[in-house]
């Protein structure tokens, strides 16, 4: 049910000039689903067939019209998807050439009792970098100091003064489970756990749905079948009572998602393990893995999380320790998302500590990083460039066309592919924008629903 779906459909349809075909489509290949499909055929949807129909014609006037500009340059084509997503890989590259970085110090103080404490500007000094947004600082450093003189003034202090807790906030928080996979997700979990690229994620993908093991794996909705949320609660009360959430948990699809589909999840929960070692490859079942505990994590409990901050001070300097430890894993049995344990000894507000050491340590502001294939198609769906069908194709394409390179599991932009978008930013700067990607595929969503004629 989509809309290429529809046009194979159609085109199948005017070849036969048969007087009454009909559609039917399933999302999983079930018996039950493939005999309900059946049972219950409907006539092509005119709308869908239009906008499949605008897309294609929309992609080959852009592809052949465009194309023929760049050859001179030695490329071979441009595209409305595969333009858009070279640019954001260019305007990448582009922000870390002209990236200047900045030194800054962290300071912190160990204490006899156990634990790290870092200097939290909530205190004397309130340094700002003049030149820079307020950055996000990593949890293993101080508030940013940009001044050695400073830190060191914060070291001197911190020496030549008693140290005691002045605050402790306790708090546990819950953490929900994560939707189950769509296509975007998948590509994303699959790059980053199994090192599958897009392409290949899909072709198994493919596979575990033509073999009936997965339901559909193309599509932007997170909605799950009652059938599949029934038996996953199911399978948790006789395997997992302690995770059996007290309602279903449901999850909201992203504005713009066409939700032609479910989630990506197991057709059968039970399906027995070790026969299907059997009969799938090792690369098929570690994804077909993936998706299942995904699938069966969305429908747990939350994980518990009891976090603790200890402010401490010494003079007028206040510093600051984290830690947290898990107390109910929930979903996380299945879908380990969690940071590691971080505890802090037991301590109370006035507690005298013992200084062990105070010291500062040099940084440097780090460069925006280099697309991995998994974050590239993360922008593409948060920047609504293409659809899950078209995201591994396009990151596809542009690998092929020698316009990126990857390496050490980094998207580089080739000389070519600089010069690609430089000339199309010069003459073609509307195409390769993301939002006129983004605003023609809420033209297309607008055609499919019948708001909007295809062919003007």
């Amino acid at each position: 049910p989509d809309r290429e779906g529809e046009v194979i459909g159609w085109h199948i349809k005017e070849i036969l000039h048969h007087p009454n075909i009909v559609r039917v489509s399933y999302s999983e290949i079930t018996a039950a689903a493939v005999n309900k499909a059946i049972a219950n055929p409907r006539d092509l949807d005119l709308n869908l067939v239009g906008s499949g129909l605008a897309r294609s014609c929309l992609d080959k006037l852009v592809g052949f019209k465009g194309s023929p500009l760049v050859w001179r340059l030695g490329a071979k084509s441009v595209g409305r998807v595969q333009s858009a997503v070279l640019h954001l890989v260019c305007n990448r590259e582009r922000e870390i050439q002209n990236f200047k970085p900045v030194d800054y110090f962290s300071v912190f103080v160990d204490y006899g009792q156990g634990f790290r404490a870092y200097y939290d500007s909530g205190g004397l000094l309130t340094p700002q970098n003049p030149n820079s947004k307020q950055e996000e600082k990593p949890e293993q450093e101080s508030s940013r100091i940009y001044q050695r003189q400073d830190a060191e003034n914060l070291v001197e202090i911190a020496k030549n003064n008693p140290h005691k807790i002045t605050r402790i906030e306790r708090k546990t928080i819950s953490k929900k489970p994560p939707p189950p996979f769509i296509t975007s997700s998948l590509q994303q979990a699959a790059g980053s756990k199994l090192s599958l690229s897009p392409d290949k994620t899909m072709k198994l993908a493919q596979t575990l749905y033509e073999r009936g093991l997965i339901t559909y794996m193309r599509t932007d909705s997170v909605a799950l079948s009652e059938e599949f949320c029934t038996s996953a609660r199911q399978w948790l009360q006789e395997k997992d009572p302690d995770n059996v959430p007290q309602k279903q948990t449901k999850f909201k699809s992203s504005k713009g998602s066409q939700e032609a589909h479910e989630a990506i999840r197991p057709s059968n929960l039970s399906y027995p393990s070790a026969q299907l070692k059997q009969e799938v490859s090792t690369e098929e079942f570690n994804l077909y893995l993936l998706i299942w505990k995904r699938a069966i994590a969305s429908q747990c409990r939350p994980a518990l999380i009891a976090k603790t901050t200890a402010l401490t001070k010494s003079g007028e300097v206040t510093w600051k320790a984290k830690g947290q430890v898990v107390q109910f894993h929930g979903y996380a049995r299945y879908w380990q998302n969690l940071s590691a344990d971080n505890q802090l000894p037991i301590l109370k507000e006035n507690q005298p500590l013992t200084l062990s050491k105070a010291d500062l340590e040099q940084k440097q502001t780090s460069p925006p990083s280099r697309f991995g294939e998994p974050q590239l198609i993360a922008l593409m769906e948060k920047k609504g460039i293409g659809r899950p069908s078209t995201y591994s194709s396009a990151v596809k394409t542009i690998k092929s066309r020698s316009y990126v390179k990857l390496t050490k599991k980094k998207l580089f932009p080739t000389e070519l592919g600089m010069a690609v978008d430089s000339f199309l930013e010069q003459v073609l700067f509307e195409l390769i924008s993301a939002e006129f990607t983004a605003k023609m595929e809420l033209s297309l969503d607008q055609i499919a629903k019948g708001e909007k004629q295809w062919q003007p």
